[in-house]
This record gives structure tokens, sequence and C-alpha cells, in this order.
């Protein structure tokens, strides 16, 4: 087993003391993994505010191709920044990002890696304009607004571009949720991407302890020469340094929770087409967990598996927890635990096969993360 020698700087060890010494004027955000990505529908009611989260990882990978040696890392990252409204009809979001790893910055095209282990930038420069209570239009760099699996997209990716979402009562519990936008990818390395993306979604008896939903989505990626020649084309076909197909995805996820007794229970399946492939262009993904561990002392029990063709999804921006983004059949299973508001744990065994070969490529990881 190779263990990575470079130590862990100040920068690094200064991520978790940071975290701690904000903590006690942070609120914490029960509402969503990603607390970035729920500030602005509070900062009408609460004016400017501080958010953030914190993410430390252990990762260990074997089994890798032609007889790489396993790998062992330690990496970090802070997102910080503040969330706030010029009038009720105005949201603003802008924070910063800083990262490091044990790893180098050098390894992060072979990971299959979509941040670099080592840097510091802009995270978030968002601004909203609400044009009614169910309606509104943003623009700036930010977390894609559609609610997309893991199999077609990684949610700490951070596109830029503008995108309008409404929602519209179907009686009085249902609800109909449409969202459009167009975004400049914003990869690693220069990435010229453009993608445009359009969502509808059907939730039935929201809020209900028994509920489910049915989501349709579209997302054609386009000037996808930068990602190929930086290396980013990963388990895509390409010949002759170009991509063999294009990636113009149609995708369809059905959803449903319920609860037994203090165990509430979610079942997700996604299937997806890329209809800019002949070949190889077909994926799915089932999840089962039980248990929240966003609840202070909560548990929670997941497994998934995922099918994904070589040219299913655009595999430069799908979630980098895989080792392999496409080309492969897997299975994931983990367990969370929540310490507190703010703090949770999580273990995850991630266990491959990429097509054409015989052994697994096998993954373990354990987070440790942090959100106010």
């Amino acid at each position: 087993m190779q263990i990575i020698e470079k130590p862990l700087p100040m920068l690094f060890t200064g991520l978790v003391v940071l975290s701690l010494a904000i903590t006690p004027s942070a609120r914490a955000q029960e509402s969503s993994d990603d607390a970035l990505l729920s500030a602005p529908a509070e900062a009408t009611t609460s004016g400017t505010h501080f958010l953030g989260d914190l993410w430390l990882d252990q990762d260990h990978v074997s089994g890798l191709l032609n007889g790489r040696t396993a790998i062992n890392r330690t990496r970090g990252r802070l997102r910080a920044g503040i969330a706030g409204s010029f009038s009720p009809a105005w949201e603003f979001v802008a924070s910063a990002r800083i990262a490091q790893g044990s790893d180098d910055n050098r390894d992060n095209r072979r990971n299959n890696d979509n941040e670099r282990s080592d840097g510091f930038g802009i995270d978030q420069i968002l601004l909203r304009w609400r044009a009614s209570d169910h309606a509104s239009l943003q623009f700036g760099k930010a977390p894609l607004p559609l609610d997309l699996s893991p199999m077609l997209w990684d949610p700490d990716l951070r596109p830029a571009g503008a995108a309008y979402t409404h929602s519209i009562a179907l009686g009085d519990f249902d609800r109909l949720h449409l969202a459009a936008g167009y975004f400049a990818g914003q990869h690693l390395y220069g990435d010229e991407s453009r993608i445009a993306a359009a969502q509808v979604a059907w939730n039935w008896r929201e809020g209900a302890p028994t509920r489910g939903g049915i989501t349709v989505s579209w997302l054609d990626f386009s000037d996808l020469g930068e990602l190929r020649a930086q290396g980013l084309a990963r388990t895509n076909g390409v010949a002759n340094g170009r991509y063999l197909s294009d990636y113009r995805l149609l995708d369809l996820q059905l959803a449903g929770h319920t609860e037994l007794g203090n165990w509430p229970i979610d079942l997700h399946l996604d299937l997806v087409r890329n209809l800019g492939a002949d070949l190889a262009r077909d994926g799915a993904r089932l999840s089962l967990s039980a248990g929240d561990h966003r609840q202070p002392g909560g548990l929670q029990f997941g497994v998934a598996i995922e099918r994904i063709q070589r040219d299913a999804v655009l595999a430069a921006f799908n979630s980098d927890d895989w080792w392999f983004h496409s080309n492969l059949r897997g299975q994931l299973a983990w367990i969370a635990y929540g310490i507190d508001p703010t703090w949770s744990l999580r273990l995850s065994g991630f266990r491959e096969l990429r097509d054409g070969l015989d052994e697994h490529t096998h993954r373990l990881r354990l987070d440790v993360n942090a959100a106010w």
C-alpha cells in the first residue's frame, strides 16, 4: 500500500481550527447537506448572515488499473461566506473555498477528481430575484439549481450562468416544479463547456409521511473540446482527440418516501439515456436508505447500485465519490451518524468493476461534515 508522504501543512490544520472558531456565531442548517445551497431561501427573513460548511475525508482505494499501488490520502475543504438581501425581492450569496490535501494537484487527473486537492478561490457569487413566492431568476456562479442524482451531476461543482425556477401548486398537497437554465461548466483546467438544462418535477403529497415524486430532466452539453484536451474524458469513448458521442441526456427519476416508526425510508430510481450516442448510452442507479443522520444522534444506513454504460453520462461532471465515472457496474454501502445539529460522520464502501476487466476496484471513505 502506498502512503503519500506529503505532510499536512498548517493550512489543512487551519480548516478545522477556523471552523471551530466560527461555530458559536453560526446557525445550523438542517434542511440540506449543503448549507450554501439552502441559504438564499432564508435571506429575506434573517438579513445578512454567515454560512459555511467543512468537509474532511480519509480515502483509501485499492484494485487500481495496470497494477497501480493503492492510494491512501487525506483531504479537507472549507467553504464560507455570507448571504443576505437587498430588498424583499433581491437576495445574494458570496462565498469562498479553501482546500488542502495530503496528495498533490498533479494527481487530480488520474484520481478522477472534480476539484483540486490544494486551492483557494471563489465558491459562489449569486444574485437571485424573487419575482413572486413561487418564481425566481438567478445569475452567477452557484450549485446547479436542478435536482439530479450523483449518476449525472456532482453537487460540489459550481457552474456559472442564469436559471429560472417556478413552482405551481396542484391542489392542496401536490406541486409541479419547473427549472431551466444555461451555464458555463467551469470545470478544471480552463474548461469551456456549455450546459443547457431543463427539468420538470411532480411532487405527490409533498410534506406528508408517505410521499413520492417523478422528475424528468434534459441536459445538453456542448463545447467539450477543452475537456478532452485536458484529460477529463475519463471513461467516455474518445477517438482522434474527440469524444465519440455527443451528450444530450434524457433522465427520469422516481422517488418514494415513507416512515416506519421513527425511521424514514427513501427509495430512489434514476434512469438515463444519452440521445447523442448510438451505442453504450444507458445508465441506471437504484438507492435505498433508512434513517436520518441530519438529526442529532440520528443514524442512516444506505445502499446503492449503479450500471453506467460508457457514454451514458458525461464522465467529467458526475460524482467523483465513485472511482469510475462511467463504463462500470458498482455497489455502494454507507452508514452515517449525526453527532449534533452541526457535525456528522459518514463511512462509505464502494465496489466497482470497469467493463472489460476482471478485478474489482474497492474504495473506503470516512467523511466528517459540518454545516452552519
